[in-house]
């Protein structure tokens, strides 16, 4: 188990498809992927996918999986951990 360092919340590390280690909260999501395509919300899966998708209660018949919520989306204090780009 790890703990976010600027907020305290609980979360899980995933190594991205790109091979970069990615903190997400961690509690898992059931999320589907809308026809058009783009969802509401990005989902990080357990192989390290990033995908758009729409989260759903779990237990929904036409869900596409679990995955993860990026803890850049929903710390507080992500401003402090975000590289700048120059």
């Amino acid at each position: 188990m790890a703990i976010c360092k600027s907020c305290g919340k609980q979360i899980r590390w995933i190594k991205t498809q790109a091979g970069k280690n990615m903190p997400c909260d961690y509690e898992e999501v059931t999320y589907r992927i809308p026809k058009s395509g783009k969802g509401r919300a990005n989902i990080v899966t357990p192989n390290g996918e990033v995908i758009s998708a729409d989260i759903v209660p779990n237990g929904t018949q036409d869900a596409a999986g679990i995955g993860y919520i990026s803890h850049f989306a929903t710390c507080p204090n992500a401003d402090q951990h975000r590289r700048s780009k120059l």
